[in-house]
């Protein structure tokens, strides 16, 4: 229809097309407002989130496929996750004064792991008996060497921080490697590793979002109550599911089960936090971004491997 003037209502000036630069000025602006929010969740959680994201997602998923696909990509895959936690650890000990020779470690480190795989309990303890046997031998080796030689004090420093490295990181860690070797093994490793990382994600959603009460400031100052009591429901809800469905447990070895493994992760957790503070570092390295290192990933799950094993033994 027209109107009195014989004009339609909607004609006028054709819409005007945005030039070159009012586009590129217009993305500019979408990219400083995507920038803007990413440094606010980067600030809030105290690490580069979406690489963080990124790269939790591709190691869940090789561990996924190592336990659900063949045992022994298991061993592998936690072999490789020790070998480079241990190096990183050694490293770092060596940056704050103490004269680890990081080579017999990773040997034996790596025979840590298929010791455990194949000769269970018993293979377990030996290999780690016989890897700080190794590294003690090793130290002691380069004092003969005059660039190397140190006081009588230091060496006993350099021994007792070799056997820390192995004990703390390879010999923890490697009651996993022990756990998925036994007949039916891999659906409780697979289950204590998925109640770790609830209690990694309920610590920090509920942190994040609630956290006022400082839990341990002097060790790791972004821990609070309220996130340890938002890690203890998101573990034990789903350690209860998981020894329903999964496990086919009673509801309580669940309850059970979550409430050890948020005291054990949230104690793995802190026991990093006091070596690097100790050591005067943020990060144990910088190999994987918006994590730190591999033993920044490691940390809550190491000290809650033997007690996974003890479960299986007890109930499984």
């Amino acid at each position: 229809m027209s109107d009195a003037g014989g004009k339609s209502p909607r004609s006028g000036k054709k819409p005007h097309a945005p030039t070159r630069a009012e586009a590129r000025a217009a993305v500019a602006d979408i990219e400083a407002q995507v920038r803007a929010r990413n440094d606010k969740l980067n600030e809030r959680s105290g690490r580069p989130l979406i690489a963080a994201i990124v790269i939790g997602v591709g190691l869940g998923g090789g561990l996924l496929l190592s336990l659900l696909l063949v045992k022994e990509l298991f061993m592998v895959f936690a072999g490789l996750l020790i070998i480079f936690a241990v190096y990183e650890l050694a490293t770092a000990l060596r940056s704050s004064g103490r004269d680890v020779p990081r080579i017999p470690v990773i040997i034996a480190a790596v025979a840590i792991v298929p010791a455990a795989f194949y000769g269970l309990e018993r293979g377990h303890w030996l290999a780690f008996l016989g890897g700080v046997a190794l590294v003690c031998v090793w130290r002691l080796i380069e004092q003969v060497v005059p660039s190397r030689r140190a006081s009588a004090r230091d060496v006993v420093k350099d021994l007792a921080a070799g056997a820390f490295i192995l004990a703390y990181v390879a010999f923890f860690a490697g009651f996993a490697v022990l756990l998925t070797a036994e007949e039916g093994g891999q659906w409780w490793t697979l289950s204590f590793l998925i109640v770790v990382v609830s209690v990694d994600v309920g610590a920090y959603a509920t942190g994040i979002n609630f956290g006022k009460h400082k839990m341990a400031p002097a060790i790791s100052p972004k821990k609070t109550w309220e996130g340890f009591i938002g890690s203890a429901i998101f573990a034990i809800v789903g350690a209860v599911l998981l020894a329903l469905f999964l496990l086919q447990q009673p509801w309580w070895v669940g309850l059970l089960l979550g409430l050890l493994m948020t005291l054990t992760a949230t104690a793995g957790d802190l026991t990093e936090s006091l070596i690097k503070r100790d050591l005067g570092i943020k990060d144990i390295s910088t190999f994987l971004p918006g994590h730190g290192g591999f033993l920044d990933r490691l940390d809550s799950i190491i000290l809650s491997a033997p007690v996974a094993f003890a479960f299986y033994l007890l109930f499984a």
